[in-house]
């Protein structure tokens, strides 16, 4: 069993940063890629970004690209999103997940492993 528990959400105004982590408890975290979704009310879970476990690929949504950054300390068993230029439209509840496999999806339902998610809330 794999527990992921986010933490680094919060209220920003429009074009502030945050910095989301995910850190996870289990010995073979470098063995699994990595994502981050979000969700709002009424929605389902929309893909954010993933790293695979090597840290070797990244994979951005449309919406956040040239703006968020995912990336991993396996050392640490830690998955960071950093978050810039944040926008109203990033108001969402986020969620860390975990694969089984070692490379990229965007699917959620390839996610084996979820966090009980961060708020991020943006201001305008």
């Amino acid at each position: 069993q794999v527990q992921l528990v986010e933490s680094g959400g919060g209220l920003v105004q429009a074009g502030d940063s945050l910095r989301l982590s995910c850190a996870a408890s289990t010995r073979t975290f470098s063995n699994k890629a990595m994502g981050w979704f979000r969700r709002t009310p009424g929605k389902e879970r929309d893909f954010v970004a993933a790293i695979s476990s090597s840290a070797g690929n990244t994979y951005y949504a449309d919406s956040v690209k040239g703006r968020f950054t995912i990336s991993r300390d396996n050392a640490k068993n830690t998955v960071y999103l950093q978050m810039n230029n944040l926008q109203p439209d990033d108001t969402a509840v986020y969620y860390c997940a975990a694969r089984v496999f070692q490379n990229i999806n965007v699917a959620p339902t390839e996610y084996a492993y979820w966090g009980q998610g961060t708020q991020v809330t943006v201001s305008s």
